[in-house]
């Protein structure tokens, strides 16, 4: 490969590699499919997609165009130049208003540009579910439709022209009111059509979703020879995208959400023609989702709005000119809709909920069923007035194969979303000849393997079953017109590979036995790693609604610093040939900059917990061996904070001498422009040692953290407590929870810890008087990494038994004080949102009067993360997403609520500011 890189470097393309980390970042997708490429491009501009083709064919290497990566059907997976282009060629050009058009980079993010039109009060109409990160660009590759294309239509609808490079090299500009005629690849396709023109206008558009194969309905006169069209859903076989011009529409003026609860999916199915009768032109969205879907939600702690009675539902979103005339055609739904229950959902954030649900369909499906569930037969169409029919023979398929499927997805527009139990310790046989027995049942109803996401490796194979001979003939030829040489994106549509190859769950995973019981995965890192899907919710900017993963990410924008990224390293150490186990650099490197903050074990749609995996690790790397210096000291730093604690006044003023500071950050492995913590004078425990032993009414646990660093917060929870009529006592011994020691990767130290901790704890859960954590660190610690380490009765018991200062106030009669005109900027800890939930904090503190503005995103410090040495500038990066900017932005009054020991340090560290915690505000203090 180095002469392919060395031809790209002489035509001026840089951003390129071979490394064994970029390979195995980009060797799958969001599909089954692996394929590692033999080099990575991210090009810095278009005319590098020229230079790129070039080389691939003096090389006669093969080039694949990825997006965000999360096409399901391995459209984005290739053996040769995988071009990545979400880097770099993320520009939105111009925006027309009045013309309503958008002139954008490839990789621009759909959301990037809704953001951009909404304040013009346009939209770009298609939205898949992947709408907060995939590209304009993969949307075109697989003709990409989303919830709403009922209301706006698919993206061969709403594209007004594209510059391309065809495979041929011919460089070409479309648009509506160029026929192309001067090119001689559109010539040649115009010709080919003209010779079949009765077979294509019968075979071919036959109804919306109609998206296998070439669609060569769009070269036909009469549909205006839209060259552009036709290259849209052409996976990225027959030309390179260098820009998109595409059509806008206006924002609805109101819309109203209609859920309609039925027995089963098939049933909501059959009244989908009833529904797009009554709606009309109306509809937004029709769609399906089955009740495991939302079991899966609701099983994970997280909030679900109120939905009608029913194993499924029907969401159907209607529009209008006014919220009264949208709340009048919703009647003209529900009395056509036959449904068991229903509601009408007008308010906007139950609106968001719901669809948020629906969106992350895809990978609550993979965990809703007895063992992991996967794409592969998860993009079927067929026109609605036969969707019920064909539900119950694709039902009963499932049965005879022995397998099971959850089935949610676009019903108004007949397209099925299904993840289904398949198992691959056959090699495949028997997931291949599901999906033949399925293409032949689906024929019978003039079905397309694919309704949006694109056939790809998945069901390339399978169109000779949905196509005669004449059709196949027509995709070949405009193959070798577009793509003489089969340079892009080879396998997929025309010669395509067999839809058993390549297969990633079929790879023997490597044994590695973990000292974590990752109970939730059978005990095995495998499985665990195999958790993530790659339907790349990571990527995203989860902060606006609260949500954390992935800091680092948003950071830098780099796939390796993404959760998906990270898992497919793993599961490259574990299972690939690429990546050699995990003591490869390749894993050092994608896991250094994950702060450990478990936002992916919330926001994650399949619970992947990359600090846990990531723990693990650290642990089989380290074993035995010697480890980095911060793991040491601040990876122990509870320990040294003990022994600090009867000479604090004497170590804190010898730390604030110049020269000694900086020897103690050398010696410690942090980095210089941080500033040192401040040992408490006296610990809680110390202060607060009853003479008498009174029996309290409420246990306060003093974790490390409070005890030695922030004593302040432990005496303002008592005077809390005790305003409200309780007695309050601080538990004296020693219960450390250990997460330095977890989060460094030290779990046989850890373990021993823990064990202490719960053995010290538990006596106090058990007697029924009430235990109160105030680190959300510490208690987030206990409640997920404790039952890993130790196993147990007694540890779930620990777990459950010690809450939040918040759920134990909010769990009693007490008045809180009145925060009428306080405002309040809460930076919740990432473990508080992630692992406790913060729900409890702010219906607190909305009772009590303030105004809460609650951030999402990590403050950047997470523990020993930001202070080491190499992390700054990241760590400062990610408090500059959100925190940072939010506090700027708050009035000169406001209260910065900070429960996290971190998210202080950070604030204090970064911006000057005294944060709060949550007692100290309810104790009296402002600042």
């Amino acid at each position: 490969m180095n002469d392919v890189l060395a031809g790209l470097r002489r035509r001026g393309v840089t951003d390129v590699s071979d490394s064994t980390l970029d390979r195995a970042l980009y060797s799958s997708d969001a599909s089954l499919y692996r394929v590692v490429p033999q080099a990575v491009v991210r090009p810095r501009h278009p005319d590098e997609l020229a230079a790129v083709l070039e080389v691939a064919r003096e090389a006669g290497t093969s080039v694949t165009m990825r997006g965000a990566g999360t096409s399901i059907a391995g459209n984005a997976v290739g053996p040769g130049i995988v071009v990545d282009t979400s880097r770099h060629l993320n520009r939105i050009i111009t925006v027309d208003a009045e013309a309503r058009t958008a002139h954008v980079q490839p990789g621009v993010v759909h959301a990037q540009l809704q953001r951009r039109l909404a304040p013009l009060g346009l939209r770009y109409g298609p939205d898949p579910s992947t709408h907060t990160r995939c590209t304009i660009g993969g949307m075109l590759g697989n003709n990409a439709c989303g919830s709403r294309a009922l209301g706006f239509g698919r993206t061969s609808d709403n594209v007004a022209g594209l510059d391309v490079v065809f495979g041929t090299g011919e460089a070409v500009t479309t648009a509506p009111s160029n026929t192309v005629r001067a090119s001689a690849v559109g010539a040649d396709l115009f010709a080919l059509v003209d010779a079949s023109m009765a077979h294509v206008r019968t075979e071919f558009g036959r109804f919306g979703r109609q998206v296998s194969g070439y669609s060569l309905e769009h070269l036909l006169p009469e549909k205006g020879r839209r060259l552009d069209r036709f290259l849209v859903g052409s996976e990225g076989t027959l030309a390179l995208i260098a820009s998109a011009t595409v059509e806008l529409v206006p924002e609805p003026a109101s819309t109203v959400l209609v859920a309609l609860g039925y027995p089963s999916m098939v049933e909501a199915a059959d009244v989908v023609p009833a529904i797009l009768a009554a709606g009309g032109r109306s509809l937004v969205a029709c769609e399906g989702l089955d009740a495991r879907i939302v079991d899966v939600v609701r099983a994970s702690g997280r909030p679900v709005p109120d939905l009608p009675r029913g194993a499924g539902w029907l969401f159907v979103e209607v529009s209008a000119a006014s919220s009264g005339e949208a709340e009048s055609l919703a009647g003209l739904v529900i009395r056509a809709a036959d449904a068991l229950d229903h509601r009408v959902v007008t308010a906007p954030p139950e609106q968001a909920a719901l669809w948020r649900i629906r969106e992350d369909g895809a990978g609550l499906a993979a965990r809703s069923l007895g063992r992991p569930a996967y794409s592969g037969w998860e993009d079927a169409a067929v026109p609605p007035e036969h969707l019920g029919a064909w539900l119950r023979d694709f039902e009963e398929l499932l049965r005879a194969h022995g397998l099971d499927g959850v089935p949610y997805g676009h019903f108004g527009d007949g397209c099925v979303h299904v993840r289904i139990d398949f198992e691959f310790d056959d090699g495949g046989a028997r997931f291949r000849s599901f999906l033949t027995d399925c293409a032949t049942a689906l024929r019978r109803y003039g079905g397309s393997l694919s309704g949006e996401h694109g056939d790809g490796r998945a069901r390339s194979e399978l169109l000779p079953m949905m196509y005669d001979e004449h059709s196949i003939a027509l995709f070949i030829a405009a193959k070798r017109i577009c793509d003489p040489d089969n340079l892009l994106n080879p396998g997929v549509l025309v010669d395509p590979a067999p839809v058993d190859a390549d297969l990633r769950p079929g790879r023997p995973v490597a044994p590695v036995r973990p000292l974590l019981a990752l109970a939730h995965d059978g005990g095995s890192l495998g499985n665990a790693v195999h958790r993530c899907t790659g339907v790349g919710k990571c990527l995203a900017d989860n902060t606006g609604p609260g949500g954390v993963m992935c800091p680092s990410y948003t950071a830098t924008r780099d796939e390796k610093d993404s959760t998906r990224g990270r898992a497919r390293v793993l599961q490259e150490a574990l299972d690939g040939s690429l990546v050699d186990g995990l003591a490869d650099p390749a894993v050092s490197e994608a896991l250094d900059l994950c702060l450990s903050c478990k936002g992916c074990a919330r926001d994650c749609p399949t619970g992947v917990d990359m600090a846990t995996y990531k723990s693990e690790v650290l642990h089989q790397q380290f074993k035995g061996k010697r480890r980095p210096r911060s793991h040491y000291t601040l990876g122990r730093l509870p320990r040294w904070a003990r022994l600090a604690s009867r000479a604090a006044p004497a170590l804190n003023a010898s730390l604030r001498v110049k020269p000694l500071a900086n020897l103690a950050r050398a010696v410690a492995g942090m980095d210089q422009r941080r500033g040192l913590p401040t040992f408490a004078r006296s610990s809680l425990r110390r202060l607060t040692r009853a003479k008498e032993a009174a029996a309290p009414d409420v246990w306060l646990w003093a974790d490390s953290f409070t005890d030695h660093f922030s004593p302040e917060s432990g005496l303002a929870a008592m005077r809390v407590l005790s305003a409200a009529g309780l007695r309050v006592r601080v538990i004296d011994e020693t219960a450390c929870c250990g997460l330095t020691w977890i989060t460094t990767g030290q779990l046989d130290a850890a373990r021993t810890i823990v064990a202490r901790a719960v053995s010290t704890l538990h006596p106090y859960v058990a007697s029924g008087v009430p235990v109160i954590g105030l680190e959300p660190s510490c208690l987030a610690s206990l409640r997920s990494d404790a039952t890993e380490l130790v196993p147990g009765e007694r540890t779930t018991a620990v777990a459950g038994g010690v809450r939040t200062l918040a759920e134990f106030l909010t769990s009693i009669d007490w008045t809180p004080p009145d925060l009428t005109g306080v405002e309040v900027v809460a930076q919740p800890h990432c473990h508080h949102a992630s692992v406790l939930g913060w729900e409890a904090d702010e219906a607190l503190l909305r009772r009590a009067g303030a105004t809460v503005t609650r951030l999402g995103g990590c403050c950047g410090l997470a523990g020993n993360f930001g202070v080491e040495r190499g992390h700054y500038e990241v760590s400062v990066a990610v408090a500059e997403h959100t925190l940072l900017p939010a506090v700027r932005a708050a009035g000169p009054e406001a209260v910065v609520l900070a429960d996290g020991m971190s998210c202080r340090v950070q604030l204090d560290d970064l911006a000057g500011v005294r944060a709060l915690h949550l007692a100290e505000l309810l104790a009296g203090a402002r600042t």
